[in-house]
């Protein structure tokens, strides 16, 4: 017999008095078994719940393993999710949506015959597609968010124009919210791209998230943890499958597993308590955003580089390779059209030649004129030293990949100002924190950077792109260098 709370409520009351947040899969795939029959996958499924009961959040059964035996498979289905003992949720992975009578029909199939206490869902089709499925409080769905399979971006990161150029998976995370009254939807969202689980976590701060992707898939735990955590320390059921199947001592390795969230909960929590590291809010998780877009497409490097000054660097950013890569253009030029948003201006001036990419998404994103001054006045033609139209009088915001001293902005401010163009503020995608601010705003001018080399910094290290000790170099070497 269910617990007659909520379905989330039963989530928090399981995940409080087993102290776990660890969802156990039960995934029969074929080379587990002993014989290829359903009952075979039915008693590999017994022995994983008997071992990890004590240990688990939720159990989450594959139902796609389950139906390939036909209507024994059901049958071991069924038996299996009737084994789980009193209390302990049931997830049954089955990713349905169809039009609003089939999903009706899923849904008796899924809680009323097959005895499950909640289901995975696609929102494809929209709210009427998943109404069946959320009628009974007690019964909860999984809304699939941003999922963990390699190819999940081809349309859940597809970029939307309205309201603020957000990926869809964002947006179906918001809309979902708005689905059900009965406190008894979550969202599944991947760990293998932390980026999105942040920015998710910052849109629906109170959701509870089913998190695929870690260990087989990729997914970096501590990472995961920091990005995802609610502000109560849960709000997370992770799921692991194949690691404790294919274990030797399956509740040995659960409690690895469960001990090892309990280890990272605390740690983010602690952290958070003594303001080291506070719930990500929705420019933090664009600060995600933009640190894996520039690890990702090689904008930023680690090692040992020569820099034009001589002197030898052990990171280098790039930003020219945003070029090859429009979705990654795409999210540089939305965060720099964010930042734009507040500031008054006729046009954008981007400089020649790794902001100008950048400099046209961000106009295109805002709807923006956009100007640039040229390297070298033509010397034929109306030999125009700033490319555009624009009138005398006119207030541009200067555009650039970086700021490091700030020294070279003078250069491009003097060119726009000879065009007889009016210059208040210098925004930058990376400040490299070596003067350039200081420098800028003591001269008279606003200086605004998306982010601080630092900041991100420590997003690449909480991703596992860099390691503590990479950290600490770079952060020495920046240190020195803004002396």
């Amino acid at each position: 017999m269910r617990l007659q709370l909520s379905f989330l409520k039963q989530l928090d009351h399981r995940a409080q008095t087993a102290n776990s947040l660890l969802c156990v899969g039960l995934d029969p795939h074929p080379e587990l078994l002993s014989e290829n029959t359903a009952e075979a996958a039915r008693d590999l499924c017994f022995h994983l719940i008997d071992a990890t009961a004590d240990l688990a959040l939720a159990f989450k059964p594959n139902s796609a393993f389950f139906e390939a035996f036909g209507s024994s498979g059901i049958e071991a289905l069924r038996n299996v999710i009737a084994h789980v003992p009193e209390g302990i949720p049931v997830i049954l992975d089955a990713k349905r949506g169809d039009i609003a009578s089939s999903s009706e029909a899923y849904a008796r199939s899924a809680f009323d015959v097959l005895g499950a206490t909640a289901i995975t869902v696609s929102p494809y089709m929209g709210r009427d597609s998943v109404q069946p499925f959320l009628q009974d409080p007690t019964h909860g769905v999984f809304v699939l968010c941003k999922t963990s399979n390699p190819d999940a971006d081809e349309f859940q990161n597809v970029l939307l124009n309205e309201p603020d150029s957000s990926p869809l998976y964002r947006q179906v995370a918001i809309n979902a919210q708005s689905w059900t009254t009965n406190d008894n939807l979550g969202l599944v969202v991947g760990a293998t791209d932390i980026a999105a689980l942040a920015l998710v976590r910052s849109a629906v701060p109170t959701a509870w998230f089913l998190v695929p992707g870690i260990g087989t898939q990729g997914g970096e735990l501590a990472a995961a943890l920091h990005a995802g955590l609610r502000e109560d320390g849960l709000g997370m059921v992770i799921n692991a499958s194949r690691s404790i199947a294919r274990a030797a001592d399956p509740h040995a390795e659960a409690m690895r597993l469960r001990d090892a969230i309990n280890e990272g909960r605390a740690a983010v929590l602690a952290a958070r308590k003594q303001h080291m590291t506070l719930p990500l809010k929705k420019d933090q998780a664009a600060l995600y955003q933009l640190a894996q877009v520039l690890a990702s497409t090689g904008c930023v490097r680690f090692g040992e580089f020569t820099l034009k000054s001589g002197s030898i660097s052990p990171i280098y950013l790039d930003m020219r390779r945003l070029v090859s890569n429009p979705q990654a253009l795409w999210v540089v030029g939305q965060a720099l059209a964010r930042l734009l948003e507040p500031l008054q201006f006729d046009h954008i001036a981007g400089i020649p030649y790794a902001a100008l990419p950048i400099s046209t998404a961000a106009a295109l994103i805002s709807r923006k004129s956009l100007i640039y001054p040229r390297r070298e006045a033509k010397a034929y033609g109306t030999k125009a030293s700033v490319e555009g139209v624009f009138q005398a009088g006119d207030t541009a915001v200067i555009v650039d990949d970086l700021a490091t001293t700030g020294e070279t902005k003078f250069e491009v401010i003097n060119r726009l100002q000879e065009a007889r163009l009016v210059i208040r503020d210098i925004v930058v995608v990376v400040d490299r924190e070596q003067g350039a601010e200081a420098l800028l705003n003591q001269a008279g001018y606003k200086f605004h950077a998306v982010a601080k080399l630092r900041d991100l910094l420590d997003v690449w290290q909480t991703l596992g792109i860099i390691s503590a000790a990479q950290h600490n170099e770079i952060a020495s070497y920046l240190a020195e260098q803004s002396r």
